[in-house]
């Protein structure tokens, strides 16, 4: 099996059976996502100690990119400091809208997964819709949309 056969397979596994799907009792942040384009909606719930992202989870419909990359966000941010989210979004945002970088494996784990999605511009919108819902999340904001992101 070659690199972007076990990237697919991760897509469709996380897309068909999400990680962390439903409401998150005792989340202390929570943000709503939205994308417009594709009609992409949800919600993560963040339980924060401090800094850390102690538990995570989301709730909402989309399409199997949006649906993959919110199951795949929830995975890797919890444990993490706020700092580390940050930049984990930043690495992971970087790699899905410039089709010529490889992703940084290490950095990103099973969401490198995701990088054959920047060479679909349409796209793109739906796999940084959880990511910006997640930095929404961190910073209070609330909601957040992908419609005047640029892809």
């Amino acid at each position: 099996m070659d690199l972007q056969e076990l990237y697919q397979e991760i897509i469709v596994d996380h897309s068909k059976a999400p990680r962390n799907h439903g409401p998150l009792d005792g989340a202390n942040r929570q943000a709503d996502g939205d994308n417009p384009l594709c009609g992409d909606q949800i919600t993560i719930y963040l339980d924060m100690d401090g800094d850390v992202v102690r538990d995570v989870r989301f709730e909402g419909k989309g399409c199997a990119i949006s649906t993959a990359a919110a199951s795949l966000f929830t995975e890797a941010v919890r444990g993490k400091t706020r700092d580390e989210v940050e930049a984990l979004c930043a690495s992971y945002l970087a790699m899905v809208k410039d089709s010529d970088a490889l992703p940084d494996v290490d950095a990103l784990g099973q969401l490198a997964a995701l990088h054959g999605v920047s060479r679909f511009p349409m796209r793109v919108k739906c796999a940084t819709l959880a990511p910006h819902t997640v930095l929404a999340a961190l910073r209070g904001d609330g909601a957040t949309s992908t419609e005047s992101e640029d892809a």
